[in-house]
């Protein structure tokens, strides 16, 4: 049986996410995102006009950060 906080839990993130999306992921403000984005230091591709995040590569490059790796 869920515990009474499962049903006040957020969902987890979908496997590719919109800016809106990482923002809330990574508690970032858009504009900082989409600085990151332009300049290639957050893996991420458009797909017409509107970018998109894989949470996979998301996950590694976070995880490739806090061990001291760049970017």
């Amino acid at each position: 049986m869920p515990s009474a906080g499962a049903s006040k839990r957020k969902a987890d993130p979908p496997d590719v996410m919109t800016v809106e999306q990482l923002c809330a992921y990574l508690q970032i403000a858009k504009s900082t995102l989409y600085k990151l984005a332009q300049e290639g230091k957050v893996p991420g591709q458009k797909v017409g006009k509107h970018w998109r995040f894989s949470k996979d590569a998301i996950d590694r490059w976070l995880e490739h950060r806090s061990a001291g790796g760049e970017g």
